[in-house]
């Protein structure tokens, strides 16, 4: 029998459940054994190795979000905390370790809002037609990855995660695996499908030079490895060419699917049309992006309107 303390060995059975079960990303999976482990820790030190699941209160769990906070963790990182917490006693219940789960009932750290800075229309424009120049390492891999970024505002995971059968010809859109593997399929523009055919024989050509095959629709310059491309690499890739031609230097990845659907609401997209092409559970997060324009709006206002002087 293992030595564990219950709670341990609970937390290594949701974890394992995680990655067998509901096939979690290995990302996914670092920030709950880390959050989940480090509250375990706490337990046992304050309660005792023989603390039992089920005598687990929310009292306890706010006295563990105090202890973060004394720490001098942020309320983005409680949150977070918190938020695993959730997601194992709700687990726990399912499986009947508890009758209730105890953190539903410890309130959420309000966060400030921090709404990112979007980039113009021109901006953008003038950063993906840069992929071409001395900036890109590899002109007509970088334009498909600012194109794809921007023109189908997928995620950076789900960019490099996109294979050569993943782009459909026939139906014009490229079919997207998302969080918790879901899939969607998002149309192909044309200035997008036009990077495509420009770097698809430069890819076959290189892959051909050194022997290799691969399903991976972006592949590394050196065709290290498997020749995946990874999202680090992508966030320099962007980041260089984007910073070269004015933008911001906190601009990554999701700074270009921001632009997307922020772009989108501007021209006059319906929102629930956004939240399918952005792959958004809940159309509350794709209402984030009506508030990026809510200075905009009120300059036209400030401008137009005769009541307004």
């Amino acid at each position: 029998m293992s030595n564990k303390p219950e709670i341990v060995a609970r937390v290594d059975e949701f974890l394992a459940a995680l990655a067998n079960e509901r096939r979690a990303s290995a990302h996914t999976l670092r920030a709950y054994d880390r959050e989940l482990h480090n509250f375990a820790i706490y337990m046992v030190a304050s309660r005792g190795t023989r603390m039992a699941v089920r005598k687990i209160e929310h009292q306890q769990i706010r006295a563990y979000l105090s202890e973060l906070y004394g720490r001098g963790l942020s309320k983005a990182s409680a949150a977070r905390a918190l938020a695993a917490i959730r997601s194992w006693f709700k687990w726990l219940a399912r499986r009947g370790y508890v009758e209730q789960n105890p953190a539903a009932l410890v309130a959420t750290p309000k966060l400030p809002k921090h709404l990112p800075r979007v980039p113009t229309i021109e901006q953008m424009n003038r950063v993906v037609d840069a992929a071409s120049d001395e900036a890109a390492a590899w002109p007509e891999r970088d334009r498909v990855i600012l194109e794809l970024l921007y023109g189908c505002g997928i995620r950076n995971a789900e960019l490099v995660g996109l294979g050569i059968g993943d782009i459909q010809w026939a139906n014009e859109a490229i079919l997207i695996r998302g969080k918790g593997r879901k899939e969607r399929h998002v149309p192909l523009g044309h200035a997008a499908a036009q990077a495509l055919r420009a770097y698809l024989p430069e890819r076959e050509a290189r892959l051909a030079a050194v022997g290799k095959s691969t399903d991976a629709l972006l592949v590394n310059a050196r065709l290290r490895g498997e020749g995946r491309l990874t999202t680090r690499s992508v966030g320099r890739i962007v980041k260089r060419i984007a910073v070269a031609h004015g933008l911001a230097a906190g601009v990554h990845p999701h700074t270009l699917r921001h632009a997307f659907g922020t772009h989108m609401l501007e021209e006059g997209a319906d929102l629930r049309a956004i939240q399918e092409l952005l792959g958004h559970e809940r159309l509350s997060t794709t209402q984030r992006y009506t508030q990026l324009t809510v200075g905009q709006i009120a300059e036209v206002y400030d401008r137009t309107h005769p009541r307004a002087k």
